[in-house]
């Protein structure tokens, strides 16, 4: 990498920010970030950002909306700084899920923090699976949407895939899904499913084979696990051999992970390290890949103006 680039972090994960930056070969450049009296934040940038490539690395997790004002002050102080270009990499847009007017007298969340991010400076954003197509077109500047199969697929190929299905859990995701089967070269199902509340969902039946064989489960994210318990209490009436739970973003909130770690037929549970595993989460089924090689190659690709794309083409 050259010399004309600067990475920061907030606060959010500065762990992932760590390893993409040893993978890039360039050193992680410190933030300062104070609280005054009336608690408004305050952030500076501790490097040069003049005519420099700079990026800014935040998922948006919990404390979400602390992370979120935390990266939109460091985007302005960037911008002040004559930064020649200011990229956001996002591994989670918890907002994503926020995409749609399902309801009257609600807000779009999704729009309007692309909006705010484009506001505050951002030039162009790097993100990591967002919850759904349409999020993409949310951004006003260029989004290089990456995703996490190949990473997923790496690990599962390890395992006899002879007789192995991928479900999803809805049709939602079945794009998805199907994508990844085909990566694996195995079967793909989905699930109908209806949600009635956030914690809340009914899926009805399961369309695809799954007597006899291995399951994937796979999905976006996982949040408090209501959606993934509910498809494994319908994948049992059909009698699968084994089943496995995968997605990107594990979020594991409100006891999620204890919950379906103590499912005895689930084998696994498969994430990437897009957020960072809260401490009261844990189980010995839990395996946890990286995707910081894949952030910091879209990274240098995006400084040298060099094609992200192309990531995927062998996908």
């Amino acid at each position: 990498m050259r010399e004309d680039i600067a990475v920061f972090s907030g606060s959010a994960h500065p762990e992932l920010a760590e390893e993409i930056c040893a993978h890039l070969g360039v050193p992680l450049h410190p933030v300062r970030v104070q609280r005054f009296a009336n608690d408004c934040l305050e952030v500076q940038l501790e490097a040069n950002c003049r005519e420099r490539d700079v990026f800014l690395i935040q998922p948006l997790v919990r404390p979400v909306q602390e992370n979120l004002v935390e990266l939109l002050l460091m985007l302005d102080a960037a911008r002040g700084a004559s930064a020649k270009r200011i990229t956001v990499v996002m591994p989670h847009y918890s907002y994503a899920r926020s995409d749609k007017k399902d309801a009257p007298r609600i807000s779009i969340g999704g729009r309007l923090v692309a909006d705010l991010m484009a506001t505050a400076g951002a030039d162009r954003v790097l993100a990591m699976t967002l919850h759904s197509p349409q999020v993409h077109g949310f951004f006003s500047v260029p989004v290089d949407h990456l995703h996490a199969l190949q990473e997923l697929a790496k690990h599962f190929r390890q395992y006899d895939l002879s007789a192995t299905t991928v479900v999803s859990p809805d049709l939602g995701n079945a794009k998805e899904a199907a994508h990844f089967a085909r990566l694996l070269g195995v079967q793909v199902a989905a699930g109908a499913k209806q949600r009635f509340a956030d914690d809340r969902v009914e899926i009805s039946s399961v369309i695809g084979e799954i007597t006899g064989r291995d399951v994937i489960v796979l999905d976006d994210e996982i949040a408090k696990g209501s959606t993934v318990l509910e498809l494994l209490s319908k994948l049992r009436e059909l009698k699968p051999r084994s089943i496995r739970v995968a997605c990107t973003h594990g979020l594991f909130s409100s006891g999620a992970l204890k919950r379906i770690g103590e499912q005895d037929d689930v084998l696994e549970i498969v994430c990437t390290n897009t957020v960072p595993i809260p401490p009261e989460e844990q189980s010995p089924k839990l395996r946890v890949l990286s995707i910081a090689p894949a952030l910091a190659e879209a990274m240098r690709r995006i400084h040298n103006g060099e094609s992200v794309s192309a990531l995927f083409e062998t996908a």
